[in-house]
């Protein structure tokens, strides 16, 4: 994968089932609308990548993803 930089967009090709777990109904829906859709690259830590989102509120959301799970948009 190539060099991504803060602020890149990147696809969600896939969510590990630990994220959804125990997060509200709604949250989990969200996230799961994201998948395939270009997101905000954030940075990167210990191997995880930090992704930026709206929901479809307009509310704004960070999960980490490890860092296999995206690729550049």
């Amino acid at each position: 994968m190539p060099d991504l930089q803060p602020g890149d967009l990147v696809i969600l090709k896939s969510i590990p089932a630990s994220l959804l777990r125990g997060l509200p109904e709604e949250d989990q829906i969200e996230i799961r609308k994201i998948v395939g859709k270009p997101v905000i690259f954030a940075g990167s830590t210990y191997g995880q990548a930090e992704l930026e989102f709206k929901d479809s509120h307009g509310d704004e959301h960070t999960i980490w993803v490890e860092r296999d799970r995206i690729k550049p948009a």
